[in-house]
């Protein structure tokens, strides 16, 4: 919201002239005036969601964060809660009571009709983060043989409490998804014909099953450019649709959940202000623990080779370079094949096309990082005087050599590590940055000492 308009209605909120602010309020978009309402104290927030209509109040209650929408229900008197759920669309209810304590969930029942009481338990009972607890039931549901007539005024006498009207979607008597219809479609048609002459076949529809994860449904809205998908049980009845809005929302949090395990964090309930101090390491302190662990056999090869490093100076200063050298390659890899995965982009089936793909593309990063790396110790041995120096020009290929190994090496378990965690059913973004760095910092070192060892005599 422009901070402009903020102003002028946080000004008409302080003077009390509640006229005009909701006559400017309903100017505005849902979204606006919820993040104007969230900038409020608690008093103000209720204050102006009683003076929106309705509707409106609806529309903006579903843009809330909880924590307000608690507030509000806790607050507002019964006859209000009723309207409010009234005005709701069941999938936003649901979402609501799912994040609420039990005696919030047992006003909102209490204030609810029988049939939408039974809808919302109906709901609920879904396994989380299933189509089935995402899905809405508001939808346009026009049976096949209707003629396009008959289908417009059903669209006209059932649309405008549904959450979205731009696909209609046919059923037979026993509620069979037998097809889908687009609003344009239905629209351009002539009166007189059947709906079933222009309806999507049943072999066409893209749908989900209820027990299906989200994520999937998001993928699939994704790849088919879905504004809903339609959600069926086991006997391919309509059950409801998963609209965009709710994709969006899936696509959102899976990422951030991805971004999360990438960085070695449990994913968080909440967001990153809300969250106490205490769950933020708890979050941390396992991954941190096993890192550090694991960086023991860092340490233990170091420490093997320390007498050798003692004769030769030149081998412990490339050290860091070689480690961050070979954690950078192999972190560059890892993001775009388990973003791969996620999109649907790359399978297991073509681990040896991307095995083939990364070690090419080693090569050519490796031989440039090498050439260039010698170049630089050239020239910082001409300034230091050091090529006076027994070995050095052979420490300088060791260097470089083991660079170009730690690469190759980098790049292949890059691309391998998150393809083998798909394949035990991990989620790939385990296998990513501190992971993938705490591995091949080993491997690179042993690489390096290997190489020092059978090339310099000490």
């Amino acid at each position: 919201m422009d901070h402009q308009i903020f102003e002028e209605l946080e000004l008409l909120l302080k003077e009390n002239r509640f006229n005009s602010l909701r006559s400017e309020l309903i100017e505005l978009n849902e979204v606006d005036i919820a993040d104007f309402i969230t900038q409020l104290d608690k008093d103000q927030t209720l204050l102006v969601f009683r003076i929106l209509p309705k509707t409106l109040a609806a529309e903006v209650f579903a843009y809330l964060d909880t924590d307000l929408q608690q507030h509000i229900v806790i607050s507002i008197t019964d006859r209000e809660l009723t309207s409010l759920v009234d005005e709701l669309y069941i999938d936003d209810t649901v979402d609501f009571l799912e994040e609420v304590p039990a005696n919030i969930v047992r006003r909102v029942m209490a204030v609810t009709d029988r049939e939408t009481r039974e809808t919302i338990n109906k709901f609920l009972k879904y396994e989380e983060n299933s189509a089935g607890s995402i899905m809405t039931s508001e939808m346009v549901e026009i049976h096949s043989e209707y003629t396009v007539e008959q289908a417009i005024t059903q669209i006209r006498r059932t649309g405008v409490d549904k959450e979205t009207v731009y696909t209609c979607y046919c059923i037979d008597k026993q509620r069979h998804l037998v097809g889908t219809v687009g609003l344009r479609d239905i629209i351009f048609a002539s009166p007189d014909m059947l709906i079933e002459e222009i309806m999507e076949s049943e072999d066409a529809i893209v749908s989900v099953s209820t027990s299906d994860d989200q994520e999937y449904v998001a993928d699939l809205a994704r790849k088919y450019d879905l504004l809903s998908i339609p959600v069926v049980d086991s006997e391919n009845r309509l059950v409801g649709i998963v609209t965009i809005d709710d994709i969006v929302d899936i696509i959102e949090e899976e990422n951030t959940e991805d971004f999360e395990k990438m960085a070695l964090l449990a994913p968080s309930e909440d967001t990153y202000l809300k969250t106490p101090v205490i769950t933020l390491a708890k979050n941390r302190i396992v991954w941190l623990m096993v890192l550090m662990i694991s960086a023991t056999f860092t340490g233990m090869i170091i420490e093997g080779f320390e007498s050798k490093l003692a004769l030769i100076a030149g081998l412990t200063a490339s050290i860091p370079m070689l480690m961050d050298t070979g954690g950078n390659s192999g972190n560059q890899v890892s993001t775009l094949i388990i973003r791969g995965l996620a999109l649907g982009e790359i399978s297991l089936s073509d681990y040896f096309k991307v095995l083939w793909k990364e070690l090419r593309v080693a090569l050519i990063c490796g031989v440039s990082l090498a050439s260039v790396n010698f170049i630089r110790m050239y020239v910082m041995g001409l300034i230091t005087g050091s090529h006076s120096e027994p070995q050095q020009y052979m420490i300088y290929l060791v260097v470089c050599l083991a660079m170009l190994a730690a690469v190759i090496v980098a790049k292949l378990i890059g691309c391998s590590l998150p393809m083998l965690a798909k394949r035990l059913k991990l989620d790939p973004a385990l296998m990513a940055g501190p992971m993938i760095t705490t591995i091949v910092d080993a491997m690179a070192l042993l690489i390096y000492f290997g190489l020092a060892t059978l090339l310099l005599t000490f």
